[in-house]
């Protein structure tokens, strides 16, 4: 089933996630509807705030096939990387983003069993993006003062075409 994303600045996107306590069919097709709305959408992760859910689940796909993650957390991080990234709560918009190049990840299957996983490049980036949105962290808030003033700057003096 394909589901509403929420756009910025719908209020549940700050909130933060509950723990997944049960894996209960509840949980599963959350989950898969999360999936299929990922696909619909022509993105590459998703998480349950953007879809209306104040629950610790997120979904990515980055060629592998999808993958699915209850109660994720990053216990190391390492390196640097910037990447550009979009969300679908952000439609239309692209930012530079810097994140740890590799990540090592912990998290539940839809079969309750522990998942420890290390990963590094543009899935480590993906990653830490949905996470960030199960603690009500976006993008925009991983913006450096510069880019911030950056932005500032053009919003207030825009560039006349030429004609």
């Amino acid at each position: 089933m394909i589901l509403e994303v929420k756009k910025y600045p719908d209020k549940i996107l700050r909130k933060k996630g509950a723990v997944i306590k049960e894996v209960d069919r509840e949980i599963k097709e959350l989950a898969h509807s999360m999936v299929d709305t990922m696909y619909f959408y022509k993105g590459v992760g998703l998480a349950a705030p953007q879809v209306g859910e104040s629950k610790r689940i997120v979904v990515v796909d980055i060629g592998d096939g999808p993958e699915i993650y209850l109660n994720p957390k990053i216990v190391k991080k390492s390196g640097k990387a910037i990447l550009e990234e979009g969300c679908l709560s952000f439609p239309d918009i692209f930012l530079n983003i810097k994140r740890a190049h590799k990540i090592q990840l912990e998290a539940l299957s839809l079969k309750g069993r522990l998942i420890k996983k290390k990963v590094e490049g543009i899935a480590a980036c993906v990653l830490q993006h949905e996470i960030d949105h199960l603690d009500g962290i976006l993008m925009i808030d991983r913006l450096s003062l510069g880019q911030k003033i950056q932005r500032r700057i053009k919003d207030l003096f825009p560039r006349k075409s030429q004609p």
